[in-house]
């Protein structure tokens, strides 16, 4: 396996409080031409919490993340020196292209907490149609990330669900892959391995609390703890661990279930989460399935295939997620070697059956 030979620790600075908004006009006194690219429901949350003088333009993306966008936004914003990012993982993305397109800092202020973007130097580029097209690396990380507490304990519930989904197979897939490595880890990688372990914990240790808290609308602890994880603590594992820390069966699993309509209304961490446990069943651990489903019914995670919307057709699903999953084009065989159609469906059908839902 090839090791990523750079290593990308994370912004210049991380800032990450209740009111860290009130940080921003300082942090942007040595930039000229400073502008915003955000959406629409992301600049009116920035607003409700925003307080300072700062009056920057504005630029709306078009939601896809596309490089046709980030084309367009370059052009539309030449002369800026720095670019402000507002918003979820396509909008952070948007700005983090655009940047890079025109050679100027960035900084990133996420308003949910559904992946890890607002942190890492990279962006996931989709086709103007809002299908994947590649993962874009930048030379450059964000100057700042900042998030401001009081604005996300507000955000969208079924965002943080999806982050915390995500989250939580940092830790199952790294593990899965670097099992099968005989020689010791570079030091870098196994500081990347260390990171998602310290994820696994608290979000297993947090997670009931912290969606809580968003519920009420209360900071607390615990949510600070796992936003910070979602965002923070997850961007460092592949930046650390390089090839080592990529994504492995469950979002091989997701990656399948893109195929199956009914899926398509759950946000990507929560198919993720349930790809943990296919994984986790195919490659043998499956005392570790049965130690997180209270995880999952504690904190109402589709746990099962039927959980999805899937009430047609079971079986014949199934077998065409199992069957992506388990192909050449995708990571499931980095956790497990050699596995194929019929083990990832055998998966699904023990994860399905341990408690009672449609049969597969």
């Amino acid at each position: 396996m090839r090791l990523s030979q750079v290593v990308r620790p994370g912004p210049g600075q991380f800032l990450c409080e209740p009111g860290a908004l009130n940080y921003l006009d300082e942090k942007l006194s040595s930039f000229a031409t400073p502008v915003i690219i955000t959406g629409e429901l992301s600049y009116k949350a920035f607003q409700k919490y925003y307080k300072g003088s700062l009056e920057l333009p504005v630029y709306q993306y078009d939601g896809t993340a596309s490089h046709e966008d980030m084309a367009r936004l370059s052009k539309l914003i030449e002369g800026t020196d720095c670019i402000v990012g507002i918003g979820g993982g396509r909008a952070l993305d948007t700005a983090k292209g655009t940047a890079d397109l025109l050679q100027v800092e960035y900084v990133t202020i996420p308003t949910v907490l559904g992946t890890c973007a607002a942190y890492t130097p990279l962006s996931a580029v989709y086709h103007p149609d809002h299908s994947f097209k590649v993962v874009d690396y930048y030379e450059k990380a964000a100057l700042l990330c900042l998030m401001d507490l009081d604005l996300l304990v507000e955000s969208p519930k079924k965002y943080f669900m999806g982050g915390i989904g995500d989250t939580l197979a940092k830790w199952y897939e790294a593990e899965g892959i670097t099992r099968h490595v005989a020689t010791e880890l570079p030091a870098m990688v196994q500081v990347g391995l260390k990171t998602a372990k310290v994820t696994q914990e608290l979000l297993l240790k947090d997670s009931k609390e912290a969606l809580e808290s968003l519920e009420r609308g209360e900071l607390t602890p615990a949510f600070q703890r796992v936003a910070e994880a979602v965002v923070a603590i997850a961007g460092t594992v592949g930046g650390f661990a390089g090839e080592y820390g990529r994504m492995a069966g469950a979002h091989a699993i997701h990656n399948g279930m893109s195929l199956v309509h009914e899926t398509h209304a759950f946000e990507h961490g929560v198919k993720v989460a349930y790809g943990v446990l296919v994984q986790l069943w195919a490659s043998g651990d499956q005392a570790e399935v049965r130690k997180l489903l209270p995880f999952f019914v504690e904190n109402q995670f589709p746990h099962r295939f039927s959980d999805f919307g899937v009430t047609e057709e079971v079986l014949k699903k199934a077998e065409k997620v199992a069957a992506f999953a388990a192909s050449d084009a995708e990571t499931f065989n980095l956790a497990v070697p050699g596995v194929t159609k019929e083990d990832v469906l055998q998966a699904m059908k023990a994860v399905e059956s341990l408690t009672q839902s449609v049969a597969i």
